[in-house]
C-alpha cells in the first residue's frame, strides 16, 4: 500500500537566537534567528535526501509561527499535520545558543514554559493520519514537556503502531526538563511499541542503569524489549572545535552488530542538531534501503559529521553531496581538495 509520507515526526518547533561568530550572550548586541527543534532536525535531513516527510506540532498563530511554518516548507517538510494556537498567549519556545572556543564550552538557555506546543491533542489531528505514513519518529524531549505533550506523545505512538507503522524513538535526554529516574520510568512505558531505538552508551548507562560493554547494553534492550533496531552514536571531543564522530547499529533479527571507522577530527563549526542529522541519516538508510544496516550506519555517520560543519540547527546535505562524502571516508588515498 501506497503512504503519503515516508516519516512524520512529532516535537517542539524552537526559535534560536545566537550571537554571531563566538560572541557572547551576556555582552553581544546581535541575535541571529533560525529555527530548529529535535524532531524538525531529523524530518529536515530525511526531506534533503529525497524521501517525503511532515511535522506534527503546534505553532503559535501569528507572525512567529509564520516565519517557523514557512523555514518547515523551505526544508521540504510538509506542514500539512502543522495545527495552530490562537489563544492570547499563544507562544513559541525559545532558545539562545552561544559557541564555544577552547576552553569555553558551547552555552545554552531555555525560555520554553508554557508554549503551544503543550496545548496539542490528538483530537487535534484526523483519523486517517494514523495511516499516512511508512515511519513515525518522536524523542524523550516530547515526553519530558508536559503532562499533555506527554499524553499526546504516547496515544499517538500506540495509534501508529495499531496502523503497522514502524516506530523510531530517540531518548535525547535532557537534565533541564526532567529527572533521569522520570525519564527512565516514561521510556520503559513506551519502549514495547519501539523498533528502532536511539540511546547513547551514556544515557543508557546514566538513566537505564545499564551495565556492560556497549554492544551488551545495546543487545540487552532488544532482550527487554520488542526492539528491532538500536543505535548508540560515540563521539570524541578533542576540543569545541575538533569531534571524532562514529557508531554502532545492532539488528536484533540478524544479531548483527555494524560499525565502520570513524569520521576523524571534524571542523565544527555547529553541533546543535548533529545527533538529529545522524537520526535522519539511519532514517533514510532504512526507509529507502529496505531495512539495510549498513546503509544505515554509513548514512548516519556522514550526515552527522557533515552536520557539525554547518551552522544552525538544521541540516542542508542533499543526498549527492552525502554519497560523495561516504565515498570519500572509503576511498584510500589521496582526494581532491575541491568539489568542482
Amino acid at each position: 500500500m501506497n503512504k503519503q509520507f515516508d516519516l512524520l515526526s512529532l516535537g517542539e518547533v524552537l526559535l534560536r537566537l545566537s550571537p554571531p561568530n563566538n560572541e557572547r550572550i551576556v555582552r553581544g548586541d546581535m541575535f541571529e534567528k533560525q529555527v530548529g527543534g529535535a524532531e524538525l532536525n531529523v524530518v529536515s535531513g530525511v526531506s534533503l535526501l529525497g524521501l517525503r516527510t511532515g511535522m506534527i506540532s503546534k505553532l503559535p498563530a501569528n507572525a512567529v509561527g509564520t516565519f517557523a511554518k514557512n523555514k518547515i516548507r523551505y526544508a521540504g517538510v510538509s506542514d500539512d499535520y502543522l495545527v495552530y494556537d490562537n489563544e492570547k498567549d499563544a507562544r513559541l519556545g525559545v532558545y539562545y545558543y552561544e559557541n564555544g572556543a577552547y576552553p569555553r564550552k558551547p552555552g545554552i538557555v531555555y525560555d520554553r514554559m508554557y508554549t503551544s506546543i503543550n496545548k496539542i491533542s490528538v483530537d487535534d489531528f484526523p483519523e486517517e493520519i494514523y495511516s499516512s505514513t511508512r515511519c513515525f519518529h518522536t524523542t524523550g524531549i516530547t515526553l519530558a514537556l508536559s503532562e499533555q505533550a506527554r499524553k499526546t506523545t504516547i496515544e499517538m505512538m500506540k495509534r501508529f503502531k495499531e496502523h503497522g507503522v514502524l516506530i523510531s524513538f530517540d531518548v535525547n535526554f535532557r537534565g533541564n526538563l526532567w529527572t533521569g529516574a522520570e525519564a527512565k520510568a516514561c521510556i520503559e512505558e513506551i519502549l514495547p511499541y519501539v523498533d528502532v531505538f536511539f540511546c547513547s552508551e551514556d544515557t543508557a548507562r546514566l538513566t537505564f542503569l545499564k551495565e556492560g560493554n556497549v554492544r551488551e547494553i545495546m543487545k540487552s534492550f532488544t532482550e527487554d524489549y520488542p526492539i528491532s533496531i538500536v543505535a548508540a552514536t560515540q563521539r570524541t571531543v578533542h576540543s569545541p572545535k575538533v569531534h571524532s564522530f562514529g557508531s554502532v547499529i545492532y539488528n536484533a533479527k540478524e544479531d548483527v552488530y555494524y560499525e565502520e571507522a570513524p569520521y576523524e577530527n571534524i571542523d565544527v563549526v555547529d553541533r546543535i542538531g548533529s545527533g538529529d542529522a545522524y537520526i535522519s541519516g539511519v532514517l533514510y538508510g532504512l526507509l529507502a534501503h529496505d531495512g539495510d544496516c549498513q546503509m544505515a550506519l554509513e548514512y548516519g555517520n556522514a550526515t552527522s559529521s557533515t552536520k557539525n560543519t554547518i551552522p544552525g540547527d538544521m541540516p542542508s546535505s542533499d543526498l549527492r553531496e552525502i554519497n560523495r562524502i561516504i565515498k570519500d571516508h572509503n576511498t584510500v588515498g589521496q582526494q581532491a581538495e575541491m568539489d568542482r
